[in-house]
């Protein structure tokens, strides 16, 4: 199973890193697996400590996959050298407990140290669902055919018309913004480069 959720590290210089990160839960703990480069993934190795933050605020997917915005207010952990969302509903102080080494993804298990609820989560609706998929499908535009990100969003703004509120709008309009200007470079694989 895999809980989309907002990791927080920190860096050498004790600021927060902010990512949307998938994280894999199994028995032994939860997975962080990023790709290499990553901050996330250097800030975690060299700390031994991050954050999982749950959010139903879709702008911070939105505006960390997109750069528009990767500021967001955060203050400090509870038990853990490490930084809350202000906007979780919900959090987890984890500290990494075993690195699984990959060239490409290395999978990275951490136990919880600390978990709290801050506010009641009351479910998505279907534009929140909505931007979440398309902030991960923006993360993997370069991955994907020009007809499959098209298809994949028809369907995804059928629930964002319905179901959208203020915040929900505004992050797919960032989305939207990356997107769009993805989508208007020239194919190069077709042009065989």
């Amino acid at each position: 199973m895999i809980r989309e959720s907002i990791v927080t590290t920190l860096g050498a210089d004790g600021r927060p890193h902010i990512a949307p990160i998938g994280l894999i839960v199994e028995a032994t703990g939860l997975v962080i697996a990023p790709f290499r480069p990553s901050a996330t993934l250097d800030n975690l190795l060299a700390r031994k400590t991050a954050v999982v933050n749950y959010t139903d605020d879709v702008r911070v997917f939105a505006g960390c996959i997109t750069g528009r915005k990767r500021d967001w207010p955060t203050r400090p952990a509870e038990r853990i050298e490490g930084a809350v969302l202000e906007a979780a509903l919900a959090h987890e102080e984890l500290e990494l407990a075993e690195v699984r080494d990959d060239p490409q993804r290395p999978r990275l298990v951490c136990r919880t140290i600390h978990a709290t609820t801050h506010a009641p989560f009351r479910g998505f609706n279907r534009g929140q669902s909505a931007v979440i998929e398309a902030a991960i499908l923006a993360s993997r535009l370069s991955l994907l055919p020009r007809e499959k990100i098209e298809r994949e969003l028809a369907y995804l703004t059928i629930g964002l018309e319905k179901t959208a509120g203020p915040r929900e709008r505004e992050a797919w309009t960032w989305l939207m913004e990356m997107i769009r200007a993805h989508l208007a470079q020239p194919d190069r694989r077709s042009a065989g480069a």
